[in-house]
């Protein structure tokens, strides 16, 4: 059996699934004490944009290298083996498991809601092993499951814009977060866009599987535009109907721990259609949850799988021909039930959306390597504009999220603890790759030969071909 089994639909799912998660029924009231209504829709537009931008760049890396492994695959490829395996260490630390554990107990929570007195982290780590249970059994069940997963969660979106849009107030409030403030105010802005774009992140969730793709260079390119189109529509309705139909009394209760309606979301619905069906709400919204930990659960262990079969991680964690990555699944699945426990995750949040963002960034300005690509597939100037564009963002982002971030003392000097979880990231990947380099002279080499499809730019084939 191959291991291609995903259509370019499949693909969609896939992202959509891992794009939308709670973040979109909450961020506005995250977002309101700062911004206006109007400003907060701007931000999702915004975000949108940024987004799509990102997916026609990576559209291009997509089909220039149709091979598993996402940014640790095109850095290793197009710039160096050293900044792809920062970038694996960092899917690992943060962009995977970190998004699993938040989602798990998102879900906890949301039980909790429905079934007062059952304990929510508990239940989170249950709903990681299911899901853990499916996706390491076989691709055929994780396929469907996924498909599954991803269609209900369109649905109960789709839903709740119908409700909001034809029983809820449709008139958007004129209403600014302090007397008498006119304008954008862009530092707040630009802060806000890291929560935004968080709960974008997953544009490209279709190149972490690439291989297993039916078609790679056809359809995980449209998979990402496709599916990143259908989530900014969604974004856009889904927080014009929490604006419109949310006082600032209803925001503030909320961003202050209102513990019984956990989404704005829930609110929405306990305000029109009364408790019960606010209760029905955040029961599926975590059938909504559980398929995004799933999306996640696909395609985070992909990356560690190519990793393990380029020898720089063990070789337990490699997928065999027509299964899933078992042992990476189970690795993220067990960090992510770890980090279940610690209680602190909105700071944790803006650290790994800046640090994803800095990733995608770096992973596009690769596109400008011109000596790296193939004759006749040079990138087109589309994908160029788009990776300047999201690159140029991402760097205002992180520069506003750097003076918002709080600081810590060392040495007399006044350092941002988000620079120091990059710094940390860093410094967390480089010294195993120089030790593994060291210990390893292979490291880098495929522990199998490839189909003719491999991309020849890769470093490992070079040296292969200078020895």
């Amino acid at each position: 059996m191959g291991t291609r089994k995903l259509t370019l639909w499949s693909g969609v799912g896939l992202v959509m699934s891992n794009m939308i998660g709670t973040g979109v029924l909450t961020t506005a009231g995250y977002l309101s004490p700062e911004l206006s209504a109007a400003h907060i829709l701007l931000g999702w537009v915004v975000g949108g944009v940024v987004a799509l931008a990102g997916a026609v760049a990576y559209a291009a890396l997509a089909r220039q290298v149709p091979r598993s492994g996402g940014e640790y695959r095109y850095l290793s490829s197009l710039l160096h083996p050293a900044a792809g395996y920062v970038a694996g260490w960092a899917s690992l630390l943060v962009g995977f498991t970190v998004p699993v554990a938040v989602t798990a107990l998102a879900a906890g929570t949301f039980a909790e809601t429905v079934i007062p007195g059952l304990p929510s982290r508990l239940t989170a780590v249950a709903v990681i092993v299911a899901v853990t249970a499916v996706h390491a059994a076989n691709l055929r069940a994780s396929k469907w499951t996924q498909d599954v997963l991803a269609a209900a969660m369109v649905l109960l979106l789709v839903g709740f814009i119908a409700i909001g849009l034809t029983v809820g107030d449709t008139t958007l409030p004129a209403r600014t977060p302090e007397p008498g403030a006119a304008g954008v105010p862009v530092r707040a802005f630009f802060s806000s866009l890291i929560l935004i774009m968080f709960c974008y992140s997953g544009w490209n969730a279709a190149i972490y599987a690439s291989e297993e793709f039916e078609d790679p260079r056809r359809d995980v390119p449209r998979a990402m535009l496709v599916g990143c189109v259908l989530v900014t529509v969604l974004y856009l309705l889904v927080n014009a109907v929490l604006v419109m139909n949310l006082t600032p009394s209803d925001m503030e209760g909320w961003s202050h721990g209102d513990t019984r309606r956990i989404t704005l979301a829930h609110v929405v619905m306990e305000d029109l259609l009364g408790s019960g069906t606010a209760r029905v709400m955040s029961l599926l919204i975590i059938v909504a949850l559980m398929s995004a930990i799933s999306a996640m659960t696909v395609i985070g262990p992909r990356v560690y799988a190519a990793m393990a079969r380029d020898r720089f991680l063990p070789a337990v964690l490699a997928a065999r021909q027509g299964r899933p990555p078992f042992g990476a699944v189970l690795l993220q699945s067990g960090l992510a039930i770890v980090l279940v426990f610690v209680s602190e995750f909105r700071d944790m949040l803006n650290n790994v959306g800046a640090i994803l963002a800095i990733v995608s960034a770096v992973t596009m300005l690769a596109l400008f390597r011109r000596s790296r690509w193939r004759a006749g597939e040079r990138p087109s100037t589309p994908a160029l504009v788009g990776a300047l564009v999201f690159a140029s963002m991402s760097v205002s982002m992180v520069f506003y999220a750097m003076q918002a971030s709080e600081t810590v003392r060392i040495a007399g000097l006044e350092i941002p603890t988000l620079a120091l979880w990059m710094a940390g990231i860093v410094a967390v990947a480089t010294i195993p790759y120089v030790v593994t380099r060291m210990v390893r002279p292979d490291a880098g080499a495929p522990r199998r030969r490839r189909s003719d499809d491999q991309d020849t730019t890769d470093w490992s084939a070079r040296r292969s071909r200078a020895r």
